[in-house]
C-alpha cells in the first residue's frame, strides 16, 4: 500500500481526484470533484498544506512490514549513515596495550638490573634478600660456640704496655677480679719501671701498677686503677686432654682484641728457657698449635667453655732471632692451676713461694729416659726425708720420664707447697720407689 500522494491509477485520473466513498452524496457530483465548486480535501490532514512537519513535494512512502507474530511490536528498519565514522572492535585496541605494558615492562626490568649493578642498588626500590628472623645486623650464637667464647671473654682480656729503656714492650693480660687485678707474663713487665698502662677492649685505658712476679715460672700481677670489671672464670689445667679445642687471645704484633683456635698438642711439655746470662723460666707447659706470636704473652689460653686453663708465655720457632720469631704452629702455656695459686700468693703476701724438692741436681746421662742424677740431697729436705740419697737417679716424677735437671725443675714448680708425689729412682742397679711430699723453699 502507499500513500495516496503520489500513487496513480493507470490510465485515469489520479486518486486524489476522486473523494473518498463517505464523501459522494446521493444523486450528486461528489464533493470537491471537478465542477463542484468546493476544494478537494486532504485524506490525511485537514490542511495538508498547511502542515508544518513536511514538504508537500517531499515524496513519502508508507511501508507496512510483515507481522513477527502475535503481539510482536513492529521494528523501524535500521538505518545506516554513510558519512559516519565507522566504529571498530575492541580486540586490537586491547592486543596493542598488551604488547605495549609488556614491552614497557622488560625495559624497566633491564635498566633497573644495569643501575642495581653499576651504582649498589641504592635507590632502586628492590630488596635483596629474605628477613632474618634473629636482631638487625647481630648474627645470634650459641653460647658455648667458638664465637659465643670470644663474645664473653673479649671484655676480660687486655693489653699490657710497659715502658723501658729500649722502649715500650707490648704483651697481654687477663682481668682475674672486679676490683682490676690483671695476670700476665714476667717478662712482658720485667725491665720496666714498675708500672704500666692497661688498654681493655672497648679502647678504653687505665694506669696500672705491678703487685709482684715469680720470674722462674714466668708469672706476674698487676692492678689497675678500675673496678667493677667482668673478671674470667677458671677452668682446671689437670682436667684437659690432647685433643680438647682452646681459642688463644691476647694481642698480637700489637693487634688487640684477637682470638685464634687450636687444640691441646700435649700436655707438660717440659721447657727451659731464657736468655744466655738472664733469668732462666722453666714451664710443664700446655702444648697448643693455636698462633701465637710475640705480643700474646699473658694473654689466656680458654677451653671450649670459655674457661681459663692456661696463660701464653712461650713459642717456638726456627729463627734464631728472637725478633723475628713467629708462629709454626708450637705455642706454650703456664698451666691456669699454678699460674692462679703464684698470683693468690703474691696478691695475700706480695711474693710467691717455689716449690722445691731439697736437692741439688746434676744430668746422669744422655738420651730419652736417662733420669735426673743427684749432686746432692739438703738435710731434712723432701728428698731425704723420702729416702733419697746423693747419687741416686730420679727415672719417673709422677709418672713422666725424665731426660734431664730442667725437667724435674718444671714438673716441681708446677705442683703447690705440700703435694705428695711418686717418684721412681734407679740406686745402683735396682729401681725403687718412693713419695716424696714437696716444700718451699726458704727464700
Amino acid at each position: 500500500m502507499t500513500d495516496g500522494w503520489n500513487w496513480r491509477q493507470p490510465d485515469g485520473p489520479p486518486a486524489s481526484a476522486y473523494p473518498p466513498m463517505s464523501a459522494v452524496p446521493s444523486g450528486g457530483a461528489p464533493v470537491g470533484s471537478p465542477g463542484s465548486g468546493a476544494p478537494v480535501p486532504s485524506p490525511w490532514w485537514s490542511d495538508g498544506s498547511r502542515d508544518p512537519w513536511r514538504d508537500p513535494r517531499t515524496p513519502a512512502a508508507v511501508v507496512v512490514t510483515p507481522a513477527r507474530g502475535a503481539g510482536a511490536s513492529i521494528d523501524p528498519e535500521p538505518v545506516t549513515d554513510p558519512d559516519a565514522v565507522q566504529r571498530r572492535g575492541l580486540t586490537p585496541l586491547i592486543l596493542v596495550s598488551l604488547i605495549t605494558a609488556l614491552l614497557a615492562g622488560s625495559l624497566g626490568g633491564a635498566l633497573g638490573y644495569a643501575f642495581a649493578v653499576r651504582g649498589g642498588g641504592t635507590g632502586s626500590g628492590t630488596v635483596l634478600g629474605a628477613p632474618g628472623t634473629g636482631a638487625p645486623g647481630v648474627a645470634q650464637r650459641p653460647r658455648d660456640s667458638m664465637a659465643g667464647v670470644a663474645e664473653r671473654l673479649r671484655p676480660s682480656v687486655v693489653t699490657v704496655r710497659v715502658g723501658g729503656r729500649g722502649g715500650t714492650s707490648v704483651g697481654s693480660g687477663f682481668v682475674v677480679s672486679a676490683d682490676g687485678y690483671v695476670i700476665t707474663n714476667d717478662h712482658v713487665v720485667a725491665g720496666g719501671s714498675g708500672s704500666a698502662t692497661v688498654v681493655f677492649s672497648d679502647g678504653s685505658t687505665s694506669p696500672a701498677k705491678v703487685i709482684g712476679q715469680d720470674a722462674e715460672a714466668d708469672i706476674a700481677v698487676i692492678k689497675t686503677t678500675r673496678t667493677g670489671l667482668a673478671p674470667v672464670e677458671f677452668g682446671d689445667s689437670e682436667a684437659i686432654a690432647v685433643g680438647d679445642p682452646v681459642l688463644a687471645f691476647g694481642s698480637p704484633l700489637a693487634l688487640a682484641n684477637t682470638v685464634t683456635a687450636g687444640i691441646v698438642s700435649a700436655l707438660d711439655r717440659t721447657i727451659q728457657a731464657g736468655e744466655p746470662g738472664g733469668q732462666v723460666r722453666y714451664y710443664a707447659a700446655i702444648q697448643t698449635d693455636a698462633a701465637v706470636n710475640q705480643g700474646n704473652s699473658g694473654g689466656p689460653l680458654v677451653d671450649g667453655a670459655g674457661r681459663v686453663i692456661g696463660v701464653n708465655s712461650v713459642i717456638k720457632s726456627l729463627a734464631s732471632d728472637e725478633e723475628e720469631a713467629g708462629n709454626i704452629g708450637l705455642a706454650f702455656a703456664v698451666p691456669i692451676n699454678q699460674a692462679k695459686r703464684l698470683t693468690q700468693e703474691i696478691i695475700d703476701t706480695g711474693k710467691a713461694r717455689r716449690t722445691v724438692i731439697g736437692a741439688q741436681l746434676s744430668n746422669a746421662a744422655t738420651g730419652a729416659g736417662a733420669g735426673v742424677r743427684l749432686a746432692g740431697v739438703d738435710r731434712g729436705g723432701p728428698a731425704a726425708t723420702a729416702g733419697l740419697r746423693a747419687g741416686d737417679v730420679i727415672l719417673k716424677f709422677d709418672g713422666r720420664p725424665l731426660e734431664g735437671p730442667g725437667d724435674l725443675i718444671a714438673l716441681i714448680r708446677k705442683y703447690a707447697p705440700g703435694s705428695v708425689v711418686a717418684v721412681e729412682y734407679r740406686r745402683g742397679t735396682a729401681q725403687q720407689n718412693a713419695s716424696v711430699t714437696l716444700a718451699a723453699d726458704a727464700k
